[in-house]
């Protein structure tokens, strides 16, 4: 009679004391055959929140004007009824963006001909000295979007600070700020002539003067045809890649800039890359993006999984992209073929929900 051999594990699931090798977790075939010129980084607040998580007003949009508002308070800047006023906004959650038009408008007093800067002072002191807040895992990040920047995909953010740029600059390598104030420079941009050039929607702090939180502030923009056509033909013939993106695609300068004039949204092959979390609210996440053309991909069940999981993508992607590996057929009407490499083949090197 043959004997059995049982081997109980502990509850833990470990072996002799030694924890399980986690599995990676796959990565997309449409997404990782891609070619890094072919993409566009949509860098979310949630990059600028795990990068620098000791910073309140990178969390949120509330964190931010809760943020302004404390800054103005300690420069007594306001009144004591109109602080209460603001108080109570956010704290209602009101339209936060008219609360933080409302506050902006009060730190930038116009008297005659001259507008005070009261407004940047407080945007320097909410966001004093990134550069030394910025964690190991954030800059994993970080490098991982900026190797795909320097191998030729674009990147644009909905956020304020200027992360990415101070991560490039502490690597000796030179990143330009843009915002939508400049109509020359964004167009050049959009058509893939400013690469290493981050192009901030919303403006950025280190320029004031271009941030604007309604599409009504672009107007110039707007209503430049040229421009916007470059712009709106980046969402049509490339492929948006989303990292710590809630709601950037209902945020409405995004819509206004890249979504009102797209019709067949059914040509469109998108990614947003979020954390898997509960199971029916990424259903309902994957079946609302899909609409827009959107490919909702998990990194995994914890935030923690995105750094590796992005890394991995990166250098899969500009490894296919150096070796110009073949790639047979087309995915979703891309001119970007596909070959099978076995997962975790490429090799290490060295990334503002």
């Amino acid at each position: 009679m043959a004997s059995t051999l049982s081997v109980n594990l502990d509850k833990d699931d470990t072996l002799d004391g030694i924890p399980p090798v986690k599995k990676p977790r796959k990565l997309l075939p449409s997404l990782k055959t891609k070619k890094p010129q072919e993409l566009v980084l949509v860098i979310g607040t949630g990059i600028s929140a795990a990068v620098a998580p000791q910073v309140p007003a990178l969390k949120s949009w509330k964190g931010l004007i809760q943020a302004l508002l404390d800054a103005a308070i300690d420069f007594d800047l306001l009144e004591e009824e109109e602080s209460r006023k603001f108080q109570k906004g956010l704290q209602e959650d009101k339209n936060l963006v008219h609360v933080a038009h409302d506050l902006i408008q009060k730190l930038s007093p116009r008297t005659s001909n001259v507008r005070s800067t009261f407004f940047k002072d407080c945007l320097y002191e909410v966001f004093d000295d990134l550069e030394s807040k910025m964690e190991d895992s954030g800059k994993q990040l970080l490098q991982s979007v900026l190797r795909l920047m320097e191998n030729g995909a674009l990147v644009l953010t909905t956020n304020f600070d200027n992360l990415l740029e101070l991560y490039a600059a502490d690597q000796g390598k030179q990143l330009e700020s843009l915002d939508l104030t400049d109509e020359k420079k964004v167009l050049e941009w959009a058509q893939g002539k400013r690469k290493l050039s981050v192009l901030h929607i919303h403006g950025v702090y280190t320029n004031p003067s271009g941030i604007v939180l309604h599409p009504a502030g672009y107007q110039n923009v707007l209503r430049n045809t040229e421009v916007m056509g470059e712009i709106q033909k980046l969402y049509e013939n490339k492929s948006f890649l989303f990292l710590g993106c809630g709601r950037t695609v209902d945020d409405t300068t995004f819509q206004a800039l890249f979504l009102e004039a797209v019709k067949r949204k059914s040509d469109l092959e998108h990614f947003m890359l979020v954390q898997r979390g509960d199971v029916d609210e990424f259903k309902k996440l994957r079946e609302n993006m899909l609409d827009k053309g959107i490919k909702v991909i998990s990194y995994g069940n914890e935030y923690a999984d995105l750094p590796d999981y992005f890394e991995r993508l990166t250098s899969e992607i500009s490894v296919r992209d150096r070796t110009g590996l073949p790639r047979g057929g087309q995915l979703n009407g891309s001119s970007t073929a596909h070959t099978e490499i076995k997962e975790g083949a490429a090799p290490e090197h060295l990334p503002l929900s």
